[in-house]
Order: structure tokens, then C-alpha cells, then sequence
């Protein structure tokens, strides 16, 4: 209804201000407390008046508040309001349409809010504003032609919302328009050409669409004054039009993560006032072995700062007037190509060069001598090629240095002692190469390494350097498969922050040091393929966070743990050790004797040789007085049901480990009571077949007050009885520390004689990761947050699960229905994978749902967290969960449901975060993210650094989940590579 704003109403601005803080009901630093009747309205906080008579309000500024609210309609009532400023708050719902009365108003900023529903057409009368501001908030529509009519408009920005559909060819009347902002919308269809025909644009923006098509093949000539061109993260397709050489004024070119073909222009230097170039990411290239002849023109481009064109199909060699480029450039970027030939000595000259990435190509030679020269270099990339020959020494020049990445390469000869100059350098990769020789002590005195050493896969010798104590808070140590000997220094204990330790296939000898007892931290621990020896310690049951230990191929004996971590087969593995005894009974192992127990065997061997023949004729001779005795009084038929079959002490031993696995029996009225009659305070939720009620056992000792989940079936639905015995099924063959355990079922009937059945579970206290992503914003609901390293945690279980799952389990299962709502968190953050009501086996036993019999049953699995190939021809792989893995990588990082409004017309979550990679991962995380005060093991106290570092491993995982969600299900990782990724990721 609309509301009528006279004076009998609302009769000034002072009564129009209180209508206005009346629908805000959240005001955390208290600036509204100066609204009130003892101040003059024009002395209030965020308010500015005309120095008039009457005085009118002029402005309200209330940015950066966290405000939390609607916007009240009665602000039309401001009528001489000049400035609306209510950015980076809480305030929801819709714009009224009352604000086109503001005539005046020459700037309206809500950006950062929560606000929806469509841009009010009533905004497109307001002449003589300048800047609109509506990023960041939840908008939806599209862009209402009459947008033209806002002639005096300067800066516009609409980014990270959700517009779809095309950008008006009416924009183009905005004579005054320099800034435009569209990124991270739904936009489809073509950039209108008529943009490019006013030289007054100064800025063009429309990264993270969904624009689809090719530039005009005017597109230069019409753009004369263009100073700043992002067309990044779009799907723009065919060649760059050699017509942009004409818009001279040019600055920035932002092309990357597209679709376009053929060659960067041959003549691009032509733009000599170029900063920034970066065409990475798209499908560039042709195949006459000359696509990098453009780098020759780029030296007219004095000013030159950044050039990227990683990740084509550009071939041919880098040329030699690299070392004509202006010495301004701080970044090279040419990695990921097919790039031949011999690294140029030209690099000598750029001087301020901080970043260069050449991985992935096909380089051969040596890596320049002068290359140490650059003492500005922080990163360098040159792993993946063909290099060959020593490591240079001079590269102890670059002391800035903090990643030094050379792996998978041919490189020979030792570890250069000048690393030990590299006071910066925090990771260091060496991995896969031929190099030799010992790992130099003053290396391991580098206290900066903190995020990873891998020197694994080389030739190196000798013991490890007591010195390997001072990495303190080195997270990731990898020196496997190489020749090393000697025992694990004891020093090692001192790595406090070890998170992934790998020292398989060498030949250390000795025991395992008692001090690397306090790493307590642990996740990955690799010791296999040594000449260890001596007993497994018992420490290793208390590492709380470890999920993989491998002792195999060595020479321990005595008893094996059997608490902790080694009651669980899929995390530990002690193959090729034949000395060892005891442990949990799937071990199979032989049981552990004590030292009397020995020596008795071997001295009483003889004597029981006559001793067991003499038991067995007494045992003979008592039977058969049993057998006359019984034949007396008739009763001898009674005894034969009592006959047992002989057993072995294996049987018996095998028998015991059964006992377990028998069940608490529970009644429908057991159930009833601990979850309070099946009440409503009591229901946690609902699932695919059933509701689930949380309930307090109180049957016996071993139950007493604990919380339970009970899963109750609903048998009317089609498909819930199956359902029930398929997860019945699995759950009694499944064990997992991130599968969720069940603690008993129920079949049996209620009080008015209704089948009833139930799964009853353990009790999950923190609820499911979908109510931690997607939480509900209510007075009823806490708002829940989580912190990076808990997303990072939860993604490791869940992974942890699936690996065990895809390869631990036989049968092979496939999960079929992972999503937020299936993965449920215990006290700690655990993240336990849930809901297997609708799983599908791979050579499944009779037992099982065969996959054409759980194919019938899968219509009701989530859509968006299911593959293009699933459900197309009956058949199941793993594959499947590895993609809704991905997909839910994706969700967790990003906080977009896979099924948005937004992902439509070819758009969905994979190509929106591959669109983002690398460069504006930060407009698509979860901005929470970014304020995370934990990043893991890794203390860091300035902010900026911590979002940096944040910002890194996010790209990271982010990349992981795009390679997990591929289309082609042959291009997706297997769950054990993931795994291995996720360690390396958590290096930090």
C-alpha cells in the first residue's frame, strides 16, 4: 500500500528520522542512542542539515554501523535529502519505492547489505543523481531500460548480486558516466557496442558474468579514451580484434578466464601507456610455434607492470627482447603453455621483478646463472619442465626469496649451501629431480620454513641433520624415496607444528625416537620402507589428529596397539613387519606371549606329547560313563542338540571379537521415553525417509544420559522400508572415525500395533554443516560462522570418509547423496558423513542393493551436488561422490548453494569459482572467510597477512574442487589423490 507522506502524517524530517530508526532493531555501537528528543535532529550522529530556514536534512550517513533492519518507506519524506549513505550493514528486504521522491539526491551507496527484490523503477526518475551503489547485496531482475533516464549519473555499480539477463542498450545515454560496475551477476547476451562509442567512459568493468559472444570488430576504434577495460571472468569467445590497438589511452587489459582464440595482436606495444596485460586463462595459441612474437613489441611499453598469459595453447620460445621489457614489470607469468627452448638470460635485466612463473611448459637447459641477480624476486615457479644441470648457487642472491618451487625437473648435483642466505623463504620444493649429496645443515637452520620442504624423490644420502630442530613451525617435511640412513634424530620432536611427515622408502634404522612423541599435531606420518626396528610405540594411540600412519615394510616386533588409532584399519597400515603380535583381531596377527610363557612352551614340549594323549583318553572314558548313565534314564536324546563341534583357539579368538557387535535391544517404549513421547521440542530435524528426535537413554550404566539421535522411519513413503534395510546394511559392515555410528535399531510396533522402525545414533551436538552454512537468520536461530581452519578441517574428514569408502570398503560404496545436510559435526568439529538410506555398491554381495535395484530408489537424491552423467544409464561410480565432493568444496568456500538463482542459462557453481581462479578469488569466497582470526597452526598476527595467506589456500582448495567437479568424470581426482592434496594444502 502506498503510503501518503503529507504533513498531517509525517509533519518535518525530525519525526521522518524516528519513523526511520523504528525499523532498526539492531544497533551494535549504539550511534542511534544520540536520536533522541533532548539534541536537535540536525546534531545527531550521521546526520548533516541545510544551513537554512527551516532547517531541512541535507544528508545521512550512516555507513560501517552493522545496522540491522528494512529501510522504512517514510525516508521519501527527505525531500531535500542530497546524500543516502548506508553501506556495509545488515539491513534486508526490499527498497521502497518511495525513495524516487528524493529529487534532490545526488548519491544513494547500500551497498554491503542484505538487501533483495528488484531495483524500484521509481530510482530512474532521480535525475540528478551521480553514483548508485548497490554491490553486495542480493538484488535479482533486470536492468530496467529506463536506467538511460539517469542523465547525470558518474559512477554506477550493481556488482555481486544477482542481475540476469542483458545489459540495456539504454545505458549508453549516460553521457556522464566513467565508472561502470556490473561483476559477479548473471548477465548474459553481448556488452551493447554503443558503450564503446563515447570517449568520456573511463572505466568499463563487467567481470564475473555470464556475457557470452565476441567483441565487436570495431571494438578499439570506438574506444578511444578507454583508460581501464575488465572483461575478465566472462565467456567471450573468438579472436582479440586488432582494432583495440586504436584505444590509445588504454592502461589495463583484463581478458583473463575467457574463451578467446588465435594470437594476442602482434602490435600491442602500440598502446605504450599499458600497465597491466593479462590474457591468462583462455584458449590462445596456434600452432606455428610463433605466439609469443607479441612480448617483441611490448618493449615500447615503458610503464609495464604485470603480463600474464598463463594457462593457453601459446607455442613457440620466449624471445630474447625480454630483456628490452620495461624494467617496471613486477610480474611474468607464462606458465601453464607450450613453451620450448632455453630459459633467456634477459631476465637479468628486470630488475623489480617479484613473481615469475614459467611452470608447466616444455623448458629444457639450465637454469640461468644470472637469474640470481634479481634480488626483488619472491616467487619462482619452474617446476614441470625439462631443466636440466646444477642449481645455480647465485640463487642465495635473492634474499627475499619466499617460494622457491623446481620440482618435477632434471636437475643434478647437490642442495647449493647458499639456500641458507634465503632468510625469507618459508617453502621450498626440490621434489623429483636427480639431485645428491647430503641435506645441508645450515638448510634445516632456516627458521623461516614453515610452510613445506620437499626434497622427496632424488638421490640423497647420509643422516638428517640434528639441525632439523630448529623448524619449529614447519608444518609439511618430505624427504621419502631417496637414500638416506642413519636414525630419526631425536631433535625432530622439536617440530612442533608438523602436520604432514613423510620419511618412507630410505634406509633409517633404530627405533622411533621417544620424543617425537610431542607431535601431537600430526595428521600424515609416513615411516614405511625403512630398516626400523624395536616396538611400535604406544604414544602413537594419543595423536589426536592423525588419520594415517604407515609402519609398513620395516622390522618392528612385540605387541601392537590395539587403542587409538590402530583399532582402525583404514588409517594404519603395519604390512612387511613379521615379528609383530596382538593388536585388533583384523590384524590377524598371531597373539603376544610373555617372556615365561616362551620359555615354558619350548622347556614342556616334550612331556605334552605323552600329557594330551592321557586327557584325551580321560576325556573319552567321561563321556562314555555320561553316554551309559544318560541311556539309563532315557534322556540321551536331550543331550545330542548339546554335541558342539570342535574349535580351535583361532575360532574362539575370532568368537570374541564378535562380542561388540552385539547391539543395546531397545523397545518402541524405550524410544518414546527418551525422546519425550516423540514430541516437537524434541525433533531435530527431517530426512529423506523419516524425522529424526533427540533422546536421553537411560537403560543401563553404559547408556546412562547419553544422547542419542533417533532416526524414525516414515513405512507410508515408497521407497522407506528399503531404505531402512540398505542402511541397516551398511552400517553394520562400515567403520569409520568420520562415518556416523549407529548404536542400535528398532523394528518392532507402536502402541496402537503399527509397524514401527527405527536407527538410532549417536547424537551429533553441533547439527549438520548445513546449518553452519546456510544458517537461519531468525531471533530464534544463533548466527553460526565457520572459521577457515575449521572448513578446512571438515573437508579433510569428509575426504578421510569417501577414501575409505571408494577404497577401503568391500564392496566399493558409493555414497550417491553427499550435500550439507548429510554431513553432521560432534562436539569437536568432527565432521561425520551421514545418511546412507540410498547407498549403491560396486560388486556388491547378495546382501546388498544391487545397482539397478538402488537406482529405483535414487529419484529423491539432491540435484546440483549430482553429476551430468548420473542417472543416465543406471550405472554408479565412484565418480559420483568424488563430483558432489567437489561441488561441496565449492559450497563451503563460497557459501553459494549449487542450486542458486543465479547459476542459470549454462552458468553453475564449477564455472563460477573456475571463472574467479586465480585472481578475484577474493570477490567469490565467503567474506567471512577473510575475517577469520585462525589459520590453522599458523599464528599470525597482522591482518593483512592472515587474509593473504587465507586468500592462498582458499585458491588452493578451490582449484581442488573444480578438479573434483569436472564434467568428465575420467578428468575428476580419485579420493586418495585428494586426500594427498588436502595434507599438502594444510601445510601452512
Amino acid at each position: 500500500m502506498k503510503l501518503n507522506f503529507s504533513a498531517s502524517s509525517i509533519r518535518n524530517d525530525h519525526l521522518t528520522l524516528l519513523e526511520f530508526r523504528k525499523q532498526v532493531n539492531q544497533d551494535p555501537h549504539g550511534l542511534l542512542n544520540s536520536w533522541n528528543e533532548s539534541i536537535h535532529f540536525c546534531n545527531w550522529k550521521g546526520i548533516s542539515c541545510s544551513l537554512g530556514r527551516p532547517e531541512r536534512v541535507t544528508g545521512l550517513d550512516l555507513r560501517d554501523q552493522r545496522l540491522q533492519g528494512t529501510l522504512s518507506p517514510y525516508l521519501g519524506n527527505l525531500t531535500f535529502l542530497t546524500l543516502l549513505v548506508l553501506s556495509n550493514n545488515s539491513f534486508h528486504g526490499e527498497i521502497p519505492q518511495e525513495l524516487g521522491s528524493l529529487f534532490y539526491l545526488r548519491v544513494l551507496n547500500f551497498s554491503d547489505n542484505k538487501l533483495d527484490g528488484k531495483i524500484p523503477v521509481q530510482l530512474m526518475s532521480l535525475v540528478k543523481l551521480q553514483g548508485l551503489d548497490l554491490a553486495k547485496n542480493a538484488f535479482t531482475g533486470h536492468i530496467s531500460p529506463s536506467i538511460g533516464n539517469l542523465s547525470s549519473l558518474v559512477q554506477l555499480s550493481l556488482g555481486q548480486n544477482h542481475f540476469y539477463g542483458s545489459i540495456p542498450d539504454d545505458i549508453c545515454h549516460l553521457r556522464n558516466l566513467s565508472f561502470l560496475q556490473v561483476d559477479t551477476n548473471n548477465f548474459t547476451g553481448e556488452v551493447p557496442s554503443c558503450l564503446y562509442n563515447h570517449s568520456y567512459l573511463a572505466m568499463f568493468s563487467v567481470s564475473e558474468n555470464s556475457l557470452e559472444g565476441s567483441l565487436p570488430l570495431n571494438f578499439g576504434v570506438t574506444l578511444p579514451n578507454i583508460k581501464q577495460l575488465y572483461l575478465a571472468l566472462n565467456r567471450f569467445t573468438g579472436p582479440i580484434p586488432v582494432s583495440i590497438l586504436n584505444a590509445s589511452k588504454l592502461e589495463t587489459i583484463a581478458f583473463q578466464y575467457n574463451n578467446f582464440t588465435g594470437l594476442v595482436p602482434r602490435d600491442i606495444g602500440k598502446l605504450q601507456g599499458l600497465r597491466y596485460l593479462d590474457f591468462s586463462s583462455n584458449q590462445m595459441g596456434t600452432d606455428n610455434g610463433d605466439d609469443l612474437s607479441f612480448i617483441d613489441s611490448l618493449t615500447n611499453c615503458g610503464d609495464l607492470e604485470q603480463l600474464a598469459t598463463g594457462n593457453n595453447f601459446l607455442l613457440g620460445q620466449l624471445p630474447k627482447s625480454i630483456a628490452n621489457l620495461s624494467t617496471s614489470i613486477t610480474l611474468f607469468q607464462v606458465g601453464g603453455n607450450q613453451i620450448y627452448g632455453s630459459i633467456p638470460a634477459g631476465f637479468r635485466n628486470l630488475v623489480n621483478l617479484e613473481t615469475l612463473y614459467l611452470e608447466r611448459n616444455n623448458l629444457t637447459g639450465k637454469i640461468p646463472e644470472d637469474l640470481g641477480g634479481l634480488v626483488n624476486l619472491q616467487k619462482v615457479y619452474l617446476q614441470g619442465n625439462h631443466l636440466s644441470g646444477l642449481i645455480p648457487d647465485s640463487i642465495g642472491n635473492m634474499t627475499k626469496l619466499t617460494h622457491l618451487h623446481l620440482g618435477e625437473n632434471s636437475l643434478i648435483g647437490s642442495i647449493p649451501l647458499s639456500l641458507e642466505n634465503c632468510l625469507n623463504l618459508f617453502f621450498l620444493n626440490l621434489s623429483y629431480n636427480n639431485l645428491s649429496g647430503t641435506i645441508p645443515a645450515h638448510l634445516l637452520s632456516l627458521s623461516s620454513l614453515t610452510l613445506s620442504l620437499n626434497l622427496d624423490h632424488n638421490y640423497l644420502y647420509g643422516s638428517i641433520p640434528s639441525e632439523v630442530g630448529n623448524l619449529t613451525n614447519l608444518v609439511m617435511l618430505d624427504v621419502s624415496e631417496n637414500r638416506l640412513s642413519g636414525q630419526i634424530p631425536e631433535s625432530l620432536g622439536l617440530c612442533l607444528n608438523l602436520v604432514y611427515l613423510n620419511m618412507g622408502g630410505n634406509s633409517f634404522e633404530g627405533n622411533i625416537p621417544k620424543s617425537l612423541n610431542t607431535l601431537r599435531g600430526v595428521v600424515y606420518f609416513d615411516l614405511s620402507s625403512n630398516n626400523l626396528s624395536g616396538e611400535i610405540p604406544e604414544y602413537l594411540t594419543d595423536f589426536p589428529d592423525l588419520v594415517s600412519l604407515n609402519l609398513s615394510f620395516n622390522h618392528f616386533e612385540g605387541p601392537v596397539p590395539n587403542n587409538g588409532t590402530f583399532q582402525n584399519l583404514s588409517m594404519v597400515s603395519i604390512v612387511g613387519n613379521n615379528k609383530l603380535c596382538g593388536g585388533v583381531v583384523q590384524l590377524r596377527l598371531p597373539p603376544c606371549l610373555t617372556h615365561e610363557a616362551a620359555r615354558g612352551t619350548k622347556k614342556k614340549s616334550l612331556p605334552l606329547k605323552v600329557i594330551i594323549p592321557v586327557i584325551i583318553a580321560g576325556l573319552c572314558l567321561f563321556l562314555s560313563m555320561i553316554f551309559v548313565i544318560c541311556s539309563r534314564q532315557n534322556k540321551f536324546k536331550s543331550l545330542i542338540p548339546q554335541i558342539k563341534l570342535k574349535v580351535s583357539y583361532a575360532d574362539l579368538f575370532k568368537a570374541k571379537s564378535l562380542i561388540p557387535q552385539i547391539k543395546l535391544k531397545v523397545s518402541y517404549a524405550d524410544l518414546f521415553k527418551a525422546t519425550n513421547g516423540f514430541s516437537a521440542e524434541n525433533l531435530v530435524g527431517a530426512v529423506c525417509y523419516g524425522s529424526v528426535y533427540k533422546g536421553i537413554f537411560d537403560l543401563e550404566h553404559l547408556y546412562s544420559n547419553q544422547s542419542v539421535a533417533v532416526k524414525v522411519i516414515s513405512l507410508q513413503q515408497e521407497g522407506a522400508l528399503e531404505s531402512y534395510l540398505s542402511e541397516c546394511d551398511v552400517l553394520r559392515y562400515i567403520r569409520h572415525r568420520n562415518l556416523v555410528k549407529i548404536i542400535t535399531t528398532c523394528s518392532t510396533v507402536d502402541f496402537q500395533g503399527n509397524d514401527f522402525k527405527a536407527i538410532v545414533f549417536k547424537f551429533m551436538p553441533k547439527g549438520s554443516l548445513e546449518e553452519w552454512l546456510h544458517p537461519r537468520l531468525d531471533a530464534e536461530h544463533e548466527q553460526k560462522n565457520l572459521k577457515f581452519a575449521q572448513r578446512l578441517s571438515i573437508v579433510i574428514d569428509i575426504a578421510n570418509a569417501l577414501e575409505y569408502l571408494h577404497h577401503q570398503c568391500e564392496p566399493v560404496m558409493v555414497h550417491c547423496d553427499l550435500k550439507p545436510s548429510n554431513i553432521l559435526l560432534d562436539d569437536d568439529m568432527t565432521a561425520h558423513v551421514a545418511n546412507f538410506g540410498l547407498p549403491e555398491f560396486k560388486s556388491a554381495p547378495s546382501h546388498f542393493s544391487t545397482p539397478s535395484e538402488a537406482s529405483s530408489v535414487s529419484i529423491k537424491r539432491t540435484i546440483g551436488h549430482l553429476p551430468p552423467e548420473y542417472g543416465k544409464d543406471g550405472e554408479v561410480s565412484i565418480e559420483i561422490d568424488v563430483y558432489s565432493y567437489g561441488i561441496l568444496l565449492l559450497e563451503m568456500f563460497t557459501k553459494k548453494r549449487p542450486t542458486d538463482e543465479m547459476f542459470r542459462d549454462g552458468l553453475n557453481l564449477h564455472n563460477y569459482a573456475k571463472m574467479a581462479l586465480p585472481d578475484q578469488v577474493r570477490e567469490i569466497l565467503d567474506p567471512a572467510l577473510l575475517a577469520s582470526e585462525d589459520v590453522g597452526t599458523m599464528s599470525i598476527e597482522n591482518q593483512n597477512d592472515r587474509q593473504e595467506l587465507i586468500l592462498e589456500y582458499s585458491t588452493s582448495i578451490l582449484q581442488l574442487g573444480i578438479l573434483c567437479s569436472a564434467e568428465s568424470s575420467k578428468e575428476r581426482l580419485s579420493m586418495v589423490e585428494v586426500v594427498k592434496e588436502l595434507y599438502n594444502i594444510r601445510g601452512y
